[in-house]
């Protein structure tokens, strides 16, 4: 009975969350983005996976009407502004929809946060938000890292092969957020302007006490004694 009542508490919260299907979402672009460069729809495949992300991650957070308005409100403009510069690069630069993608997956950050540190135990959910946070944000910083390209010419320097990819502002940029996020840092991309270097730094920050507190926080919540198995 203790512990029908146990899962009848936690899982309300949990059901306002999709945390496994983003996760696997992540999952997805992550193996596929790699090896999506050298094809010839490069581009039009790497829109519909980042679609599909942006997309799994609002409905992650769409549990109450407030919040899946404001996500879909920076969703929608954003993923439009993607698609149209897909086929019509004149009209649209690709700025809007960085930005956009910038603020949408802070704000699932941020909920998916809460949702964690207000989590009353560990459970299966609890620990996709806590993973698929901590992939989103080097997700957000790739976007910032990409906008930071278009704005700032030369704001990266690529130590890298004749022949190889030389641009920030594809899987190299994705690839340097991860690594930067990881703090391992192997040195082949070089932030050079002050707002790349700044951005860097700070998402080897985050990285760092993203991992400490998360950690705090689940083993407080493993080993907090259960309420119902005083009474």
């Amino acid at each position: 009975m203790k512990d029908t009542l146990d899962s009848r508490a936690v899982s309300p919260a949990a059901r306002r969350f999709s945390a496994i299907e983003l996760l696997i979402a992540l999952a997805v672009l992550f193996a596929s983005f790699p090896f999506v460069e050298r094809l010839r729809a490069a581009e039009f495949i790497k829109s519909i996976l980042l679609t599909v992300v942006l997309l799994s991650a609002v409905r992650s957070i769409a549990g109450r009407g407030r919040i899946l308005t404001v996500a879909l409100c920076l969703a929608v403009p954003s993923l439009a502004a993607n698609w149209i510069h897909q086929y019509r690069p004149d009209l649209l630069p690709p700025e809007i929809f960085l930005i956009g993608a910038i603020l949408l997956v802070a704000f699932v950050i941020f909920h998916l946060l809460t949702f964690v540190l207000r989590a009353p135990a560990v459970s299966t959910e609890v620990l996709c938000a806590s993973i698929s946070a901590y992939l989103l944000l080097g997700l957000v910083w790739t976007f910032a890292y990409w906008l930071v390209a278009e704005l700032i010419p030369g704001a990266f320097s690529l130590n890298v092969t004749s022949g190889a990819d030389s641009s920030i502002k594809s899987f190299n940029g994705f690839y340097f957020s991860f690594i930067t996020l990881s703090t391992v840092g192997y040195g082949d991309i070089t932030p050079v302007a002050p707002v790349a270097r700044m951005l860097a730094a700070a998402e080897a920050m985050t990285g760092l006490l993203y991992v400490a507190v998360l950690i705090a926080r689940l083993v407080a919540l493993h080993a907090a004694p259960n309420p119902t198995n005083e009474n």
